[in-house]
């Protein structure tokens, strides 16, 4: 069997968790078939198994585009040029909307099985307009017609299951929910604190942690907001870059100079991190928080449960699947608005409730310890990626 994964994001271009995925899901499906992954880059390897060929947009001159219109055309055109050359899949992969249309295409013209994972969905992140205009609804176009003539459906959470069949005409018995799965032998505690060091963070007192990208769905904002609630002595380091857009790159900006103004132990790391670096801070932060309002599953609060550190996360989408209210973590309650863009009720209130998750781990060690040992063991039961690519090749055989 041959696979062909489409994809955006593939190392050493990687910035979000589907990226993370796909890296992780090939190498471990490069075990059991023949494995080509088609990405957006310039990569050309091959490693037994695997191999690894990155394409661009060559031809069109976007120039006098409209500035968020130039990302679908360019990636529309790599979509097309990801099936030029020998193409000899027995099933295609598709991960994230910009490499979609390339499966499309695939389907169309070689009439290859189509496979599609829902790392996200279009209709349940309006803010993206905010960043591709018009665009949203050319890539809510693309998602949409991919998944509905799509041989199988992959939905990374039960919750994002039922998100698929409220929002695309699609049969149930289509979608099968395999979960995201994490590198144990990676990501596990480390003594190294290099990165600690490299960054000013004092070691000597407990930090809370955020690792993500800054954009709505991440609900940074929400734990920025939160800092002034969280205990004095408590250093917040966050680790957020590749904002989605200038003007919430700005808002963040003002947001923490403005925490800044009242204390002095808000770390800023505005640089997309190593994985050696980002498991240190997992492996030394006190408390990992995951503000999301939007959340298919969550790859990086089981990043820190892997790293044994004790989570606080909004109760939202796949989250509540993966983190365990009082045993691995803290879920925090967030009534969200019915109408787009999805944010809190009452932010205020939301902020509230993650800075006093934050302080009531900060403030017992012992409860810290019990969840670290817990979220360590739930991540080795449930989200080892030996088992979720045997279960992702059980669904290619069902459609070929």
């Amino acid at each position: 069997m041959k696979v062909v994964f489409y994809t955006r994001e593939f190392p050493p271009y990687v910035y979000g968790g589907a990226g993370v995925h796909v890296e992780y899901l090939a190498n471990e499906l490069a075990n059991l078939m023949e494995v080509e992954v088609r990405c957006v880059g310039d990569q050309d390897v091959k490693s037994n198994n695997l191999s690894v060929k990155g394409f661009s947009s060559e031809i069109l001159d976007v120039s006098n585009t409209k500035e968020n219109l130039k990302p679908i055309f360019k990636f529309m055109e790599t979509c097309i040029r990801m099936n030029t050359g020998h193409f000899d899949a027995d099933v295609v992969h598709c991960h994230t909307w910009y490499a979609q249309f390339a499966g499309i295409v695939s389907k169309l013209c070689y009439g290859t099985p189509l496979v599609v994972t829902t790392h996200s969905l279009e209709p349940l992140r309006p803010w993206k307009r905010e960043q591709l205009g018009k665009g949203y609804d050319a890539s809510s176009w693309i998602e949409k017609t991919a998944i509905e003539m799509a041989d199988a459906i992959i939905a990374v959470s039960e919750e994002t299951k039922i998100d698929v069949l409220n929002h695309f005409d699609v049969q149930e018995d289509k979608i099968k929910v395999i979960y995201n799965g994490i590198n144990l032998d990676e990501y596990k505690v480390t003594s190294n604190k290099s990165a600690l060091e490299r960054y000013n963070i004092d070691d000597t007192k407990p930090y809370v942690l955020f690792v993500g990208r800054i954009t709505r769905q991440k609900g940074i904002i929400h734990l920025i907001n939160a800092i002034k609630y969280i205990d004095k002595d408590t250093q917040i380091v966050l680790c957020a870059g590749a904002p989605d857009t200038k003007e919430i790159e700005k808002e963040m900006q003002e947001s923490v100079a403005e925490v800044q103004k009242e204390r002095d132990n808000v770390i800023w790391i505005s640089e997309m991190l190593n994985k050696k670096d980002i498991i240190q801070l997992y492996s030394h932060a006190d408390v990992f928080c995951c503000p999301s309002i939007y959340e298919p599953f969550g790859i990086i609060n089981i990043e820190a449960m892997a790293c044994e550190t004790a989570v606080v996360a909004s109760a939202v989408g796949g989250i509540k699947e993966v983190v365990v209210h009082n045993e691995t973590g803290l879920l925090i309650p967030v009534e969200q608005q019915k109408e787009a863009p999805f944010e809190p009720v009452d932010p205020e209130k939301f902020s509230k409730d993650l800075a006093e998750g934050v302080n009531q781990l900060i403030s017992n060690l012992a409860i810290r310890n019990s969840m670290s040992k817990k979220g360590r063991n739930r991540v080795e039961n449930h989200f080892d990626w030996k088992a979720i690519a045997l279960q992702v090749k059980e669904l290619y055989q069902s459609v070929i």
